[in-house]
């Protein structure tokens, strides 16, 4: 948690930002509850609402609030603990404690938020909220506001058409842009980051089960964080994106993808990717394409600054990648008309980033489109360019990752000879040899800085090849 005045002058300028939108009536938050694993008593690890956490930054369960966007006045609710509770977990802080350690005078039970929320819309004043990400928010916001709680959710990239666009428009326009004091945490979780990735590095041994290196660079994530930032990709069939089977031995002659990240205590994520051979040294063909991918990092790091367009990161990397990929062969023809036509997205069906912060993919939970995406800018429906997820132009305090990646993936590739949907750039005949090679992808993670960029933890993973190669010699003494 941060100091009160963090929380109290964040909340001043979500207010001050909604009315300039012309909005009036309350601003509803929700926190999250616990959620039962099998019983109401066994319940899965706790994780705080994002969005909560930047505005209250309450870390306990079973907490709301209400903004009053007229006159000022701020309520947070929840229940004070009472004997049984005390007996099961001990003493703790009255909420009116709670409360006025991030800023708020008022409080309230919890219970009392339902005649709060029915005060206002009786009064015919308009209760903003944002788009639930979990189940038990829909209902309570469904009980609240006499909605159906599927209509709660954003829908897919386009956000949520029922929840408060004011009120998203400026959650997203300071989140987007981190204090200093974020990006103190983002830098501590990209170095705790980087150790659990080295963690992992080290136990690459031929004949090792996956899931020993899943356990080892995890346990990590919890003597020094929180635990992990999203759910751990370690796998030797690269061409399956999240691939969270773990059930393989180490096969000699592989590549290893190991994309994972952590979350502090404070819950700021950090995001790496990175790809290993299995004994330690690339074949020659492993190494052209790491290679390519390797100078695809390299070449979105150097072009990454305040004003240039994440969408015109993205396809200067695609053109560097075809470039690369005719001068071996598996493409021919113009490379305009290939960025134009979307050859890459053969090679590399996803975006080059996303936002990262208080989560993973920053903010999406509200909507993709109008987290990524600025006024003016519209999704490709390319397949690659269409999956990015940040497209606006840079400013300082944006932090994105870098991850371009190269991909083999039979079934797609089949499709589109079958369907010509590569309109003749694609060498097919040399491109089936590829069939068993699996993926490479290559991820740091980026804050873009008032002269340029920088990428974020104190010491950066091995990358070039033969960088990657001598840590591999080192791990194994």
């Amino acid at each position: 948690m941060f100091a009160k005045d963090v929380y109290v002058r964040r909340r001043q300028t979500l207010i001050g930002s909604m009315k300039a939108q012309g909005a009036s009536g309350i601003a509803l938050f929700l926190g999250n509850v616990e959620s039962p694993a099998q019983y109401r008593d066994n319940c899965y690890k706790f994780r705080q609402d994002s969005n909560w956490l930047y505005y209250f930054g309450i870390d306990e369960p079973r907490y709301a609030a209400v903004l009053d966007l007229d006159s000022g006045e701020e309520t947070v609710f929840a229940d004070d603990v009472e004997i049984d509770d005390i007996i099961w977990m001990g003493p703790m802080p009255s909420v009116a404690s709670v409360a006025d350690g991030v800023g708020v005078a008022h409080s309230a039970p919890y219970g009392a938020l339902g005649d709060a929320v029915a005060s206002a819309r009786n009064l015919g004043r308009k209760v903003h909220f944002l788009p639930a990400s979990r189940y038990y928010n829909a209902l309570k916001l469904g009980e609240l506001l006499g909605v159906n709680p599927y209509e709660t959710f954003s829908k897919g990239k386009a956000g949520c058409p029922a929840a408060s666009l004011e009120m998203v428009r400026a959650v997203v326009q300071m989140r987007l842009v981190k204090e200093d004091i974020e990006i103190a945490e983002l830098d501590h979780a990209c170095t705790l980051g980087q150790q659990m990735h080295t963690v992992a590095r080290q136990g690459i041994r031929i004949g090792v089960k996956e899931q020993e290196i899943v356990g080892a660079m995890e346990a990590l994530t919890l003597a020094k964080g929180w635990g992990v930032s999203f759910a751990t990709i370690l796998t030797q069939h690269g061409e399956i994106f999240h691939c969270h089977s773990h059930e393989a031995l180490i096969e000699p002659g592989k590549l290893l993808v190991i994309d994972a990240g952590l979350e502090t205590n404070g819950h700021y994520a950090s995001d790496f990717t990175r790809t290993y051979p299995t004994g330690g040294k690339f074949t020659a063909r492993q190494r052209d394409i790491y290679q390519l991918v390797y100078e695809c990092n390299e070449h979105a790091f150097s072009i990454t600054r305040p004003g240039i367009a994440y969408l015109d990161v993205h396809l200067s990397v695609a053109r560097r990648m075809l470039e690369g990929l005719k001068d071996l062969g598996l493409v021919c023809g113009d490379l305009d008309a290939m960025v134009e036509q979307g050859i890459a997205g053969l090679f590399m069906p996803h975006g080059l980033g996303h936002n990262m912060g208080l989560d993973v993919h920053d903010m999406e939970d509200l909507g993709e489109n109008l987290v990524g995406y600025g006024p003016g800018q519209q999704r490709s429906a390319q397949l690659g360019l269409g999956s990015l997820r940040m497209a606006r132009p840079l400013v300082p305090g944006n932090v994105v990752t870098d991850e371009p990646g190269i991909y083999f993936i039979p079934a797609l590739i089949e499709q589109w000879k079958k369907e010509g949907t590569d309109k003749g750039f694609v060498n097919y005949g040399k491109l089936a040899s590829y069939y068993d090679f699996g993926g490479i992808r290559l991820e740091d993670d980026v804050l873009i800085t008032e002269g340029g960029a920088r990428r974020l933890g104190s010491d950066r993973l091995p990358i070039a090849p033969d960088d990657v190669e001598a840590a591999m010699a080192a791990d194994k003494g």
